[in-house]
């Protein structure tokens, strides 16, 4: 496994070019107005209208969620993850709808020993199978200043970003049979547990509570979004008509393709479209389409 030093130096260069070009504006998001903590006991606490922290000890995490539902959205939420030994701790941020038959758009963060990287894991369930996995290693350290980590979600695609660069994209392929998430309304939920069974080396590495508490804090939540609320959306009738309603129908551009494929190539470590011992009998049908 690389260092996060050595990553970073050999990918200097490059990383400093992209990141000139990709910086986001800060947003002054509401925690109170937009979220509940849900879970913890008191170990999740909203600190300011723009900052919230999550809390994890030997007897608890904690986690919050939004208020409302969306139908399709664009969310920006600056995470800082946990510092030090975080090897046993996730650091969760997703969409989810409910039911058995739920739709839900991942990012986990996987703690790691001191000096290892973090794992930033992604997945996409629709109808309640997921099994769609891919994982990356990150070109900084996570945990010593705050990060922008965005889902964007339309009819056409799922796009998941880190500062502005693109990691990940998750196309609707239902013309294939492949369902895409885009009946149910979803939350948005963030948590702070423990999952030393499996999160550091399929669970070799257990939490070390001497660290505790460990803590994740999350700042400058902003959503273009459209508000599921009595059985209809914001959006029904709406089709794009300004900068601000772009992204219902934003695709990557020349850029931010070759963005995308500088992070797969240099950070991807797990990508279940090229894992055949996993899928023996052919891989799921959207990973057959070009990118």
């Amino acid at each position: 496994m690389p260092s996060f030093s050595s990553s970073l130096s050999t990918m200097a260069m490059p990383l400093l070019l992209l990141l000139a070009s990709s910086l986001m504006a800060a947003y002054a998001g509401n925690f109170y107005q937009d979220f509940d903590i849900t879970w913890g006991d008191g170990r999740g606490k909203i600190i300011n209208s723009q900052l919230l922290a999550l809390s994890l000890n030997k007897a608890s995490g904690s986690g919050f969620q939004s208020k409302r539902d969306y139908l399709f959205a664009k969310i920006d939420m600056q995470l800082k993850l946990v510092p030090g030994n975080s090897a046993g701790t996730v650091t969760t941020y997703y969409l989810k709808s409910q039911g058995t038959t739920w739709d839900e758009i991942d990012f986990e963060f996987l703690g790691n020993l001191s000096g290892d990287p973090y794992i930033v894991h992604t997945n996409v369930y629709t109808q309640g199978k997921g099994n769609r996995e891919q994982q990356f290693y990150l070109w900084f350290d996570p945990t010593k200043n705050f990060h922008t980590y965005s889902i964007l979600w339309n009819p056409q695609r799922i796009i998941f970003s880190v500062d502005g660069i693109p990691i990940r994209v998750f196309k609707n392929s239902e013309s294939m049979g492949v369902p895409f998430p885009n009946k149910q309304p979803m939350k948005i939920y963030s948590s702070l547990w423990n999952a030393d069974d499996w999160a550091t080396r399929g669970g070799l590495v257990k939490t070390d509570w001497t660290n505790a508490p460990f803590k994740a804090f999350y700042r400058n939540f902003n959503a273009n979004a459209c508000v599921w609320s009595s059985q209809a959306s914001s959006c029904a009738s709406k089709t794009p008509s300004s900068a601000a309603d772009a992204w219902l129908s934003h695709d990557l551009d020349s850029t931010s393709q070759r963005k995308l494929r500088w992070v797969q190539k240099n950070y991807m470590i797990y990508n279940y479209c090229t894992d055949w011992k996993r899928f023996p009998q052919g891989v799921p049908a959207e990973c057959k389409r070009s990118s």
